[in-house]
Parts: C-alpha cells; sequence; structure tokens
C-alpha cells in the first residue's frame, strides 16, 4: 500500500480530475462537484490513506489534458484508442450511450443513415464520441463545437451526437427535434492514470474498480445522484 500511495499521489494528495461536462458522471460546480465520479475519488482517497483534491473542468479534452500534463494524478474518462497511448485504463465502472438528434422532417431514421455524404454531425469537442466517430465516419463531416447540440442549431446542422440523457433532454425541450433511439456506440467509463505509474499500482485501481462494482458502490453512487439509467459495467 505504501508504495502505492507514494506513486499514485507523489506530493501527499491524490488529484482527481473531474469532468463535470458529462452531467450522467459528475454533477455540481467546481466548488461543490457531486455524482459517482467524485464518489469513486473519494473512495479512492480514503483507502490510500490520503486528503483528495478535486480539480474541476467542464470537458473530457481539459480533463485529459490535466492527468497528462501532470496536474491530476488519476482522471474518469471513456476507454477510446485515441487516449490509451498515454491513459492507464481500469476496466469500465459505468456504461452509457452515444446517440444522435436530428431534424424531426429528417428522413435519417437509423444510425447507418447518418454516415453519408452531405450530412454533418455536431460534436463536443474531445469528447468520446468524438474520437470515435473521428474513425468511424467514413462519408459523414463532423463538425466540433463546445456543445454539438449548439453547433447543431447553430449551424442547421444534420445531426448532432451525444451522451443518451442530456441528448433525450435536449430533444424533449424541441418539437423541431427527434431522437434517434438505436445509440451509435457505449461508451465506456473508466478510472486512468498515467502509464508512466508502476503496473503495481495500475492493478490496484483496477481491482479497486471491480470491488467497488461487486459491493454495489458505483450503483448506489448513480442513484443518489438520480443517474438510473445509467449501467454499471458487468464485473472484469
Amino acid at each position: 500500500m505504501t508504495s502505492v500511495r507514494a506513486d499514485l499521489a507523489p506530493s501527499g494528495v491524490l488529484r482527481a480530475s473531474i469532468n463535470l461536462g458529462n452531467p450522467v458522471l459528475a454533477q455540481g460546480t467546481p466548488a461543490a462537484p457531486a455524482g459517482v465520479t467524485v464518489n469513486i475519488a473519494r473512495e479512492i482517497a480514503r483507502r490510500l490513506e490520503v486528503p483528495l483534491e478535486l480539480v474541476c473542468f467542464d470537458a473530457a479534452r481539459s480533463s485529459f489534458e490535466a492527468l497528462t500534463t501532470g496536474r491530476a494524478d488519476i482522471c474518469f474518462l471513456a476507454i477510446e484508442p485515441a487516449r490509451a497511448d498515454a491513459v492507464a485504463f481500469t476496466a469500465p465502472y459505468v456504461i452509457i450511450e452515444g446517440v444522435y438528434a436530428v431534424r424531426r422532417e429528417s428522413d435519417l431514421r437509423e444510425v447507418a443513415d447518418v454516415d453519408r455524404a452531405g450530412v454533418r454531425v455536431g460534436v463536443k469537442r474531445g469528447s468520446a464520441y468524438d474520437l470515435y466517430l473521428t474513425r468511424t465516419l467514413r462519408h459523414a463531416t463532423i463538425v466540433r463545437g463546445d456543445e454539438g447540440t449548439d453547433v447543431f442549431l447553430a449551424e442547421g446542422l444534420e445531426a448532432a451526437a451525444g451522451i443518451r440523457q442530456p441528448i433525450t433532454q435536449f430533444v424533449a425541450g424541441r418539437p423541431d427535434v427527434r431522437l434517434i433511439d438505436e445509440r451509435f456506440m457505449e461508451i465506456r467509463q473508466a478510472v486512468g492514470t498515467t502509464r508512466t505509474r508502476h503496473p503495481d499500482t495500475v492493478a490496484y485501481l483496477r481491482a479497486l474498480v471491480e470491488d467497488l462494482k461487486a459491493s454495489g458502490f458505483v450503483a448506489e453512487s448513480l442513484l443518489r445522484s438520480h443517474q438510473p439509467d445509467a449501467a454499471v459495467a458487468p464485473l472484469g
């Protein structure tokens, strides 16, 4: 334990990068964050017997940069090949889904319909679904912005990509927009740290995440943060 503590929190404080831009995983403000990622960070710090510092951002790309530039010791991000060179991930603790919103009158009915020439898809820059669609779409064009739904509206795009829960909420408030219910991706949210950590440290985090899933800690955290639609990932 001592070696893991020294490796993962060399300053004596565990610094956790929290993405408040994903409302399924984190809610609140930088001064008072809440949610499953915050609860997991607190549990890791408790087990390591070190103080916790929560470093909050409004986008996954900023959370990723905090880890890779040494401003954070752990992060909570989706497992993506584009991040794998820099981040050592645990197995996922939560599974969420990426879905599309389109205009009410659009002829885009299924996920496969979106990947065609002339279709422009709004995404949040640096998000998991941005990275995924960048490597998987062959014909559609990705348009990046601070929020996929904002650029979708501002530029009159054909589709907006995002996480199911906030996209569903977005659609519910606009009679001119509808949801393609079929998911285009499964977003596997995991704990991560830098690949420079000792293998024992990474193994410790991986075992801890499995324990938090098996014990019901993750499920309880999701319920307390009013995210019952998010699925606890299967045991690894």
